[in-house]
């Protein structure tokens, strides 16, 4: 922080610093993922019968869903991503918590928005094995095939389920 600079300006350069950072780490990983993944008829196991890393390319949100065309998921993308820094800038609170929570959401948001515009779609790559067989009569995976950006969109929402009253003191969201 420079000695000018007030805790709001530091507070706003450490979200988008850290939205950066889960931002690049997320692209990282899947070029990685692409690189290494993409064509193999296998998974490579981490930990046998539970983590594995499969090559998986999801037009759609989280579990495949696709319930708009892919121009609409990008527009919703950006919607989203630009309501999370209109919120973050606004907002008085500028708590460690609330930078973290909403800098993850936002880095993830745009590590995803990015293969959508780049690739027309989300790479993901990252897969607990938890469960794969017949559920009344169907084929079910319990857990989808996700990436780093997935990850950071839960944590952060999970930090502002879990800590909501740290994050947003007297219930106030524009605190």
């Amino acid at each position: 922080m420079k000695h000018n600079d007030s805790p709001a300006q530091a507070s706003m350069s450490a979200f988008f610093s850290l939205a950066l950072l889960f931002a690049v780490i997320d692209r990282l990983t899947k070029l990685l993922a692409i690189r290494h993944l993409r064509g193999l008829d296998h998974s490579i196991v981490i930990v046998p019968d539970w983590l594995k890393l499969t090559y998986a390319e999801n037009l759609g949100i989280a579990f495949g869903v696709r319930f708009l065309p892919p121009v609409g998921l990008l527009l919703l993308t950006l919607a989203i991503s630009a309501g999370v820094i209109a919120f973050v800038w606004r907002s008085r609170n500028r708590s460690g918590m609330l930078v973290a929570a909403f800098s993850l959401i936002l880095g993830g948001g745009i590590g995803n928005l990015i293969d959508r515009v780049v690739l027309g779609h989300v790479v993901d790559f990252i897969h607990f094995d938890l469960y794969q067989g017949i559920l009344f009569g169907k084929p079910v995976m319990l857990w989808p095939i996700f990436n780093v950006a997935d990850s950071c969109i839960t944590v952060g929402a999970c930090m502002l389920l879990l800590f909501h009253d740290r994050i947003f003191p007297s219930g106030g969201a524009g605190q």
